[in-house]
């Protein structure tokens, strides 16, 4: 994360279009083992477009050089909260990669493919069990897609139940991830918030207030985004329940307590899981991701296509429930994702699967341990899987906002946490460790941390001009966002 050694050159301070002089080749020599393939005619070549002209020297010290600008986890410790990327054993890729399962074709035959689809089936009974809700599809492609599988499934239910006319209400806590009222208002359904209570859970008069008979739905977050158990829930359920309506949960935060407590024991009707978080596949970017949705057998029938299943002769194949949703993707989901949270399950097994999150648990009370003090706690109780701080106190009595630490903590090589969310948190510091950090790169992050606490205390300006160390520094973000520079201008 630091800039340029001394005496050597700062790649990421050009493009590779300032690079290089015209003349410049680099050569690649591709495998071909069929026929040769004449070269296209020559007016198809686009002479106008200039293309960046650098020797092979050039060429492979510059997207070397590049590479190591990025931060992923294998660079260090990447404590962002809610949906944290952890470690990916290498072995979920080789596994991922056997050509049998990396090269199945999605219209393949069934009879061809029974390897891939018995691994599916697997992964889906392991789903089953360890969440409760034995019915499940691993269609959806990320946790939000998830998500709006399962409230189109329940508003399909409440379709045959003749409701879904009166029921148009979807009650979401405000510690909500943001795509829980965005997917509820998606699926046609008005959102009412519920607030949080003081000791973070949701508040209760609330929801006895709000249910009635025009609530399609409750969406809870379990554990909830602040790092803390919802008090009471299986209360909450029967209260839900007694309204007619469906409890949804929000499993992305499953890593907490996988192997230890199951949603269909709590009074959830519906889930979805984030495999790329509790299941070790690395996400970030966009993708890739899965989030299957694991429900009861009253919801099964909706389901979103396909689901595996195998028939009386042991043969697996894809088939679409009853009354299904619908298709939410082609084919039938992310396979390579699939197959790593599959290699991981297997790999652990359940007294592993337990093992971390205890250990998820266990990482994440030290944070909150360690860090106490140095800044605020707002909901000062035991956590789960991660720990919500505040530097309220920094930018009341320094002026310095949590997001001058962040970009502060750049400077001592470390990625920062997720800042402002939850939004009930006023300048929210959250911090997830994972069950995969070690307590030396914990104790690591945490001394970084306690040192900017020190520096906002002597001088505030050196976070107010933070990052100093890395390629690029502050950016205008309000520049950037409304004036946004797209594309690369030789005149610039």
């Amino acid at each position: 994360m630091s800039g340029a050694r001394p005496g050597h050159e700062d790649f990421g301070a050009r493009l590779s279009f300032d690079r290089g002089g015209p003349g410049r080749r680099a050569v690649d020599v591709p495998s071909w083992r069929k026929d040769e393939a004449p070269l296209p005619d020559a007016h198809l070549l686009r002479e106008s477009v200039r293309l960046p002209e650098l020797s092979q020297g050039e060429l492979v010290r510059y997207y070397t050089a590049m590479s190591a600008r990025n931060f992923g986890i294998d660079s260090g410790t990447y404590p962002l909260g809610s949906c944290t990327m952890k470690y990916n054993p290498k072995v979920n890729d080789v596994v991922a990669s056997l050509p049998g399962l990396a090269r199945a074709h999605p219209q393949a035959p069934p009879e061809d493919v029974q390897g891939t689809l018995r691994t599916m089936l697997e992964l889906r009974r392991g789903l089953g069990e360890l969440t409760g809700l034995p019915e499940v599809s691993m269609a959806p492609a990320a946790g939000a897609h998830g998500e709006l599988a399962g409230v189109l499934m329940v508003s399909r239910a409440l379709e045959d139940r003749r409701e879904l006319d009166t029921r148009r209400r979807i009650l979401v806590p405000d510690s909500a991830h943001g795509t829980n009222p965005a997917t509820a208002a998606m699926a046609g359904f008005k959102v009412t918030q519920i607030p949080t209570a003081s000791d973070g859970s949701l508040d209760r008069p609330t929801i006895e207030r709000e249910l009635d008979d025009t609530v399609a739905a409750v969406m809870v977050t379990a554990p909830n985004t602040l790092g803390l158990w919802e008090n009471g829930i299986e209360q909450v359920a029967d209260l839900i329940h007694d309204a007619g309506a469906y409890l949804y949960g929000d499993g992305a935060n499953f890593n907490a307590i996988m192997g230890r407590v199951r949603y269909g024991d709590l009074g959830f009707d519906v889930v979805h899981l984030n495999l790329h978080k509790s299941f070790s596949t690395p996400h970030g970017g966009g993708g890739p991701g899965a989030g299957p949705v694991c429900c009861s057998e009253e919801l099964a029938p909706y389901l979103p296509t396909p689901v595996v299943e195998e028939d009386e002769d042991g043969l697996v194949r894809l088939v679409a429930p009853e009354h299904s949703i619908g298709r939410l993707q082609q084919f039938h989901g992310n396979s390579a994702v699939l197959i790593r949270a599959y290699a991981y399950m297997r790999a652990l097994g359940l007294d592993g699967l337990r093992a971390a999150s205890g250990q998820a648990v266990l990482n994440a009370n030290y944070v909150r341990a360690l860090l106490r003090g140095y800044y605020d706690l707002p909901y000062d109780r035991p956590v789960l899987h991660e720990v919500v701080f505040s530097g309220s106190r920094q930018r009341r009595e320094l002026g310095v906002r949590t997001y001058d630490i962040a970009k502060r903590l750049i400077d001592h090589g470390f990625h920062p946490p997720t800042v402002y969310f939850p939004l009930i948190v006023e300048e929210a510091l959250m911090i997830e460790p994972t069950e995969t950090e070690s307590a030396e790169a914990i104790e690591g992050l945490v001394e970084a941390m306690i040192a900017v606490a020190e520096e906002a205390e002597r001088d505030p300006d050196l976070l107010h001009g933070a990052p100093w160390t890395a390629p690029i520094g502050r950016l205008d973000e309000a520049t950037a966002s409304r004036r946004p520079v797209l594309r690369w201008n030789e005149d610039s």
